[in-house]
């Protein structure tokens, strides 16, 4: 069902594309980025501070470490900062044409890092996982836009996925360290955008930004669309739960190739008090 649910902006700003939402609860912030603006962006909403940082390449997502820092992935592969600004390769893996895009961390502390081709070309890009010692393993391989991704909180075996030129949500199943199986959970119907970042609430349910879709879809653990949330804007990225109580739902947002001027776009919006998150698990390297 569609909903009048209030919307609010959380931080205005112009990145180019916003993406990958999350919250850091040991320093009570929100970190995301501007991918094209080789950004990483912080906000504490207690007191208003945020901090920019430039980190010199196109950089798809940054995540909290566990001993503090952050593990993000860059253009050229997945590397990790240190609480004192010192950075170190964890997976170097330039390939021309290619980028860093959407990642998460698992339950199990291991980045699970996509990637995609700058032209998007079919099958292009991957999901790998990388161990907290840097070791490799190809999750997924001829991914087109490596997108959203969540785990159950009833069975942390199964991953939601999202390869966003299929237009679907998928379920994998991950045992020893590979994709044993995969399912489509939902599939978006032609014209309603395609699926984008996701998060998974404390009910099991999978809210997903739809790109060029202007909207939040809810599915239940069932894959049944239960919530529409209509945007201000055309092109939500991802979206995270944050926030004291992690009760309020962030939405990052983009400005590129729209083909006019959207006054929110590239900013963060939220939905205060919408929903009850899930802890995250910051990264063990």
């Amino acid at each position: 069902m569609s909903d009048g649910t209030p919307i609010e902006v959380a931080v205005a700003t112009d990145a180019a594309l916003g993406e990958g939402p999350t919250w850091d609860p040991a320093a009570e912030r929100l970190i995301w980025v501007d991918i094209l603006g080789s950004r990483v962006h912080t906000h504490r909403p207690a007191d208003g501070t945020r901090t920019v940082t430039d980190v010199g390449q196109h950089v798809g997502a940054a995540k909290p470490r566990a001993g503090g820092g952050l593990v993000v992935n860059l253009r050229d592969g997945v590397g990790s900062y240190d609480p004192d600004g010192s950075f170190t390769w964890l997976h170097h893996d330039p390939v021309p044409g290619r980028r860093g895009n959407d990642a998460a961390v698992a339950p199990d502390g291991s980045l699970w890092a996509g990637t995609m081709r700058y032209d998007e070309r079919p099958g292009g890009g991957s999901l790998v996982r990388i161990a907290p010692d840097g070791g490799t393993t190809t999750l997924v391989d001829r991914v087109t836009i490596s997108n959203g991704l969540g785990w159950s909180p009833e069975d942390p075996r199964y991953a939601y996925y999202v390869d966003s030129p299929t237009r679907r949500i998928d379920t994998l199943r991950v045992e020893e360290g590979k994709v044993v199986e995969r399912r489509r959970f939902a599939t978006l119907a032609p014209g309603a955008g395609y699926p984008d970042g996701l998060t998974v609430d404390a009910d099991g349910c999978v809210w997903v930004a739809l790109w060029d879709g202007g909207r939040l879809h809810r599915y239940t653990p069932d894959g049944i669309l239960d919530r529409t949330v209509p945007l201000p804007v055309r092109r939500p990225t991802a979206c995270a739960f944050g926030g004291p109580g992690l009760r309020d739902l962030y939405v990052t947002t983009a400005r590129t190739g729209l083909d006019r001027p959207e006054p929110l776009a590239g900013s963060v919006l939220v939905l205060p008090d919408v929903g009850q998150g899930l802890p995250g698990t910051p990264f063990a390297g």
